[in-house]
């Protein structure tokens, strides 16, 4: 990689709420509110994208469609889908200030590549309604990237997307795509990086991708989180990734060596 200048970073599972939890916990509520009880890989795989697309792709999935169609006769429409996200919406409002902890390293890592001169940026599959509630309240306990765009900046194009990239390339002053570095913790992440031509990473513990609690993750055997940090990792390349860094002090330690 050439000298990076910019990092941009994911919010949920990414700089705050380990295992991108409070989606998830939303997610899961709406669909059993209208009586289909999804999986969790089903709630998991389309992580990290506007959550209107993220709710549009869960009522496509055969298994859920097919329940769908089961219980009310007909298929899926985009009624149905602004239905239901007008319910996730106000779930996931009402739960957010109890997830945008810092997730463990991120607050000292990013003063530490502030003081090395990098510029910080961030993307997110939140809408800045969401961003009003974790901006402020991550800020409180000492992380704030120096811009964040959601999908609310670029006409509702989220991930995977460039175009949240472009604008954080914008307002950061960075001329050169293989000058920033797209840090995140799902596959939608990897690929918004990869579609803006910038270099892209993954973040393996605390992620999405791997779908654990800090707590869920802090009682396994170190065997079990080895055996997970690879299969999640191993996903992440198959996305797609340059680089895949196990935790963010992995990644300072790239950056920073």
């Amino acid at each position: 990689m050439k000298k990076i200048k910019a990092v941009i970073f994911d919010w949920a599972g990414t700089t705050v709420d380990f295992g991108c939890m409070a989606p998830v916990q939303a997610f899961v509520e709406v669909f059993k509110q209208y009586g289909i009880e999804p999986t969790m890989e089903e709630v998991r795989k389309p992580m990290g994208m506007l959550k209107i697309d993220h709710i549009r792709t869960m009522l496509k999935m055969d298994r859920i469609r097919d329940l769908w169609i089961d219980k009310y006769g007909k298929e899926p429409t985009e009624e149905d889908a602004q239905a239901l996200y007008g319910i996730f919406e106000e779930k996931l409002l009402s739960i957010l200030p109890d997830y945008s902890d810092p997730k463990p390293g991120v607050v000292e890592m990013v003063n530490r590549l502030r003081r090395h001169g990098y510029k910080i940026g961030s993307t997110t599959g939140y809408n800045d309604k969401m961003m009003e509630i974790v901006v402020p309240a991550a800020k409180e306990k000492g992380y704030e990237p120096d811009v964040w765009f959601s999908p609310d900046s670029t006409g509702q194009k989220g991930r995977p997307w460039p175009y949240m990239i472009f604008r954080n390339m914008e307002a950061l002053e960075i001329k050169k795509v293989n000058r920033v570095l797209k840090v995140g913790d799902t596959i939608s992440d990897i690929k918004e990086g990869r579609n803006a031509g910038v270099w892209s990473a993954a973040i393996v513990v605390g992620s999405s991708e791997m779908g654990l609690s800090l707590q869920e993750y802090e009682a396994l055997s170190q065997e079990e989180k080895d055996r997970l940090c690879r299969e999640t990792a191993d996903r992440f390349v198959e996305a797609g990734a340059d680089k895949v860094f196990y935790t963010i002090q992995d990644l300072e330690e790239f950056l920073l060596g």
